[in-house]
């Protein structure tokens, strides 16, 4: 069946739009997010790796090398069943590092812009051979379909809708953040279309060529040949396995895989659905095969076997079958031009245009970026059809893949030692890697240009057997690869690491647990960085750039602390690897956001990022290094949790650790603190510790602070890490361990406090004692003037004196009876108002004469009590209310009777009842709300007992709670007198 060109045209034009289509809707935003990201989409996104080759030249390849064609589904699945040790660390460092290129992780990891600009060049010149394979496929196809004798029509109309298909999605903003998510969702249809394609054209092969399962059964019993041909070459070959160790490195290597597998990686748990996932879609890709080229040698098609999937198609004699595999291949080309483009592009532009040519800090970067980014898509675009139409046709599309094949896999032993050998070195990667290179571009690459049959044979004048085809590639990519190895194992032996460079390889390390130092920087602020960046980025693209650092890492404008810097850096030069490239970024922030390396002072590690490191690590560890985490993380939260202080200080004085005692006793959360210096602690520690540390003093005993709007004393301990001879000398970490004895020295002074107050009552009982003799002699001597004159004046006179001296005689029996402390307690009916009014006289002696007290008790109010400790009782509940008021202000008791019991309530109009959980222990002894030395924290708790000791009840409430204004009222219920109370005694 012939095909109309336009009408294969329009279709191919047609379909690349819908493809298009798609991928606009997904990054539009009318499609949930949680449907484009699903795993089941990345996953089919890996189909990339069936290119055009894996539609029509794996079945050419399987008639050459028999089932040694499974090496090519095997290999990659056997890197993805290794997911956790090859792909997952690799995914690990682009994430970390914004590595988003083969060349960027190199450069990366050596440290070297040669490394990377050397890595892109040849990583270019690799993959011509498979773009122009794709270039091919759907020109030979649509030829085949359409019977056209002028193919390259047909392949610049699919370059140039390619190539505007590459810009649109290469056009995208050029940040790390940003995932094609367009890109990987027709990608992800592609790869089902594929899948259909092979099952369809395999389906009717076994259905309609073979008539079913028994036909084809039937057939084979028939023609042992046909399954000679498959498995004769594996028998003889052997081959297959350093096939396999090729294709599992072409899974990591080669940029369209790599791009999809890790730079379009929205999160790391997909790549564990990908180790089962994408073998299983390879696994039925491969079934189709040989069934595919069984039925090609049945229908004994004319044409190469690499295209026995269109020839099938094409005998079935139906128009949707072959459309299909016209489809189907358009998908396999298109999808790894497109991906290959746009990662080569990357690579190009971050290690070979911006470390020779970078734009003016006053012109827009993104926008030249993106420019630059274009005309490289373009330029990719051309040399891979060049490359078609000078080299392509006189060779197989198999020869063509065997040549990137063959190619990228002189990058395997490099990609091993990043992961897996620390030691490796720049000169050691690029002496194996131009060793390997060497060989390949000159035993394959030159005699598939020259369209030589085997360069090697001839220069020697030998004809061995062991270089005959199909098997010549094979050996000696294994054979350069071996090289390759064997010299980079040499040479990294042979040479020294640069110190950058070590720590590199411990970042990209399986085991990376590195220890990285706390380095000074020069910034010392966010917008200190901004001000560096500007220099070279612009101020817009530099203040973009560090604000979505910031937002990264979830931190603040105003942050200054050297730790949360030194992230910030890191961020920022992680980012602007994504953008530039990591050696364009790590030159641009080793220039103009330097570390401060004093060599005479030794940066410290820095071991609060080593406990963050190994927190992201715990559930990873088991063994021994399990059990040593469980120990760590033991020990930290046990000083965690510690009730004294602990505070850890660097050399250069940042605090490493802040234990919970220490954020409770100063009001600062770890947060705050760890990673700052000690200069920046707020007062009054600041000047605290800043002051211990210089003191030759090793521990400090009741040192007063306030903090916290009170005041607070602690013992100072510190310490030094390490053997003190040494770490004095070298300026080694210390600790400071802070004990709070504020509690202690209160109750201290509240004990002194009323010892005080004892000793005062004690004399002033005996003064109230001393007074009343001379009282009684000046009262005698008033009545004998009264008696004995009759003068007016005299008599008044007289009567003035005795009544002062009775004045004095009540306020000296007071004095006596409120200092006093029986044994027994006599319990007798008391006048309320009376004793009240005692209690007032007495505060008013002691200085409440600018206060106003309201008794407004009844006379004939009498409770049940004890006269002397009732007294105490409202002496203490009405000093309290008068402390708690403000001058001239008015105190109010109020008194009742209820049936049987007197209520009584004492108000004052003063600040109210303590926020807080003081309230509830109000009542207990040692609780004031007084300052230290103004209050004992016993006055209600005696007030309590003695209330308590009579029968009675006591509250307190604060007016404010009820919106009654502010102040206290004090409700106190005591037993009423009556006639048929009887006076007793008790212990």
């Amino acid at each position: 069946m012939i095909f109309n060109p336009i009408e294969l045209l329009t279709l191919g034009i047609g379909y690349l739009f819908l493809l298009f289509a798609i991928a606009h809707l997904s990054e539009s935003g009318l499609i949930h997010t949680k449907w484009i990201r699903n795993p089941t989409i990345y996953v089919l996104s890996l189909g990339v790796y069936i290119s055009a080759w894996g539609i029509y030249g794996v079945v050419g390849f399987a008639y050459e090398t028999g089932y040694n064609f499974l090496a090519f589904y095997l290999g990659v699945s056997g890197a993805f069943l290794l997911a956790p040790v090859l792909l997952s660390p690799i995914l690990r460092l682009t994430k970390n590092h914004q590595l988003s290129s083969l060349a960027d992780l190199f450069a990366f990891r050596y440290r070297s812009q040669f490394v990377g600009s050397l890595t892109t060049i040849m990583m270019l010149l690799a993959l011509l051979p498979l773009l122009a394979l794709q270039i091919r496929a759907v020109a030979d196809t649509a030829n085949l379909l359409t019977h056209e004798t002028n193919q390259h029509s047909i392949a610049i109309i699919f370059c140039l809708a390619i190539t505007l298909f590459t810009l649109l999605f290469g056009a995208k903003p050029l940040t790390p953040q940003y995932k094609h998510d367009g890109l990987v969702v027709s990608i992800a249809i592609e790869s089902i279309v594929k899948l259909v394609m092979m099952l369809c054209v395999a389906g009717y092969a076994l259905f309609f060529v073979f008539d079913g399962n028994s036909g084809l059964d039937y057939w084979l019993a028939h023609h042992k040949d046909a399954l000679e041909l498959l498995y004769v070459p594996l028998k003889e070959n052997g081959i297959w396995h350093s096939l396999i160790l090729a294709f599992l490195f072409s899974a990591v290597v080669m940029p369209f895989m790599y791009h999809m597998v890790f730079t379009e990686n929205f999160q790391p748990r997909a790549l564990l659905t990908a180790s089962w996932g994408l073998p299983s879609y390879l696994f039925i890709m491969a079934l189709c095969i040989p069934i595919i080229l069984w039925a090609g040698i049945k229908l004994e098609l004319t044409s190469h076997p690499e295209y026995f999937t269109i020839g099938v198609a094409l005998a079935s004699e139906t128009k949707w079958l072959p459309l299909l595999v016209f489809i189907g291949g358009i998908s396999a080309a298109s999808g790894t031009i497109v991906v290959t483009s746009l990662a080569l592009s990357s690579m190009v532009l971050n290690h070979l245009v911006l470390p020779l040519s970078q734009p003016s800090p006053d012109y827009n970067l993104y926008r030249w970026l993106i420019w630059v980014r274009r005309a490289l898509i373009v330029l990719i675009m051309i040399m891979a059809y060049a490359f078609y139409r000078l080299f392509t046709h006189e060779h197989t599309m198999t020869d063509m893949a065997i040549l990137t094949f063959v190619g990228t896999l002189q990058f395997a032993p490099g990609l091993v030692s990043v992961l897996f050998w620390p030691r490796a070195t720049r000169a050691g990667f690029l002496s194996g890697l131009l060793v390997g290179l060497c060989i390949w571009f000159g035993v394959l690459v030159v005699p598939y240009v020259l369209n030589l049959p085997n360069l090697f044979t001839q220069l020697l004048a030998l004809n061995l057997t062991l270089f005959e085809d199909p098997i010549y590639w094979h050996h000696i990519g294994l054979g350069s690869t071996l090289a390759n190895a064997f010299v980079m194992f040499v040479v990294s032996l042979m040479t020294k690491q640069t110190p950058s460079e070590q720590m590199a390889a411990d970042s990209c390390a399986v085991d990376n647990l590195r220890r990285p130092y706390r380095w000074s920087l020069k910034a010392k602020s966010v917008d200190d960085f901004i001000e560096s960046l500007s220099d070279v980025l612009g101020h817009l693209t530099a203040e973009r750039e560090v604000e979505q650092a910031l937002h990264d890492l979830g931190m603040n404008h105003d942050e200054t602390r050297p730790y949360a810097l030194r992230r910030l850096r890191d961020q920022i030069e992680s980012n602007l690897s994504g953008l530039l490239g990591p050696s364009v970024a790590h030159e641009i922030l080793d220039t103009h956001l330097s570390y401060q390396i004093r060599p005479e002072s030794p940066a410290s590690e820095d071991i609060h990022y080593v406990e963050s490191r190994l927190e992201e690590y715990r559930h990873r560890m088991s063994g021994l290094a399990g059990e040593l985490d469980a120990l760590r993380r033991f020990h930290r939260q046990t000083l965690y949790d510690l009730p004294i202080g602990v505070c850890s200080l660097g050399r250069d004085l940042e605090v490493l650790s802040w234990n919970r005692a220490l954020m409770e006793m100063t009001g600062i959360s770890d947060d705050e603190v760890i990673g700052s210096r000690l200069t920046d602690l707020a007062e009054p520690w600041q000047t605290l510790l800043n002051d211990f540390l210089h003191s030759p003093d090793v521990q400090l005993y009741n040192q007063q602070i306030f903090s916290q709007g009170q005041s607070r004393w602690v013992n100072l301990h510190r310490a030094f890490i390490g053997e003190q001879e040494k770490a004095i000398d070298m300026g080694s970490s210390q600790v400071i361990v802070l004990e709070d004895v504020t509690e202690l020295e209160r109750l201290e002074s509240q004990l002194a406090h009323n010892e005080r107050l004892a000793a005062l009552g004690r004399l002033a009982a005996g003064v109230a004692h001393e007074i009343g003799n001379p009282i009684t002699g000046i009262a005698c001597l008033a009545q004998n003037l009264k008696a004995e004159y009759q003068d007016p004046e005299i008599v008044e006179a007289s009567s003035l004196i005795l009544t002062q001296t009775q004045r004095i005689t009540n306020i000296v029996r007071s004095l006596v009876g409120f200092a006093r402390t029986d044994s027994y307690i006599n319990y007798q009916a008391v006048n309320l108002r009376n004793i009240i009014n005692e209690a007032i006289n007495l505060l008013q002696l002691s200085g409440s004469k600018d206060y106003h007290f309201d008794n407004f008790c009844a006379e004939d109010i009498y409770v049940r009590g004890n006269t002397q400790r009732l007294m105490q009782v409202f002496v203490n509940l009405l000093s309290n209310a008068r402390d708690a008021s403000q001058t001239d202000s008015h105190i109010i008791v109020e008194a009742h009777s209820n049936g049987n019991f007197v209520h009584i309530d004492v108000e004052d109009f003063g600040t109210g009842l303590p926020e807080g959980t003081i309230r509830d222990n109000l009542f207990e002894p040692f609780v004031t709300t007084k300052e230290t030395g103004k209050g004992t924290g016993l006055g209600l708790a005696l007030v309590h007992g003695i209330i308590g000791e009579h029968g009675g009840k006591i509250q307190l409430m604060d007016k404010a709670d009820y919106d009654q204004g502010r102040g206290v009222i004090v409700q106190i219920t005591l037993p009423a007198w009556n006639e048929d109370s009887s006076e007793e005694s008790i212990a």
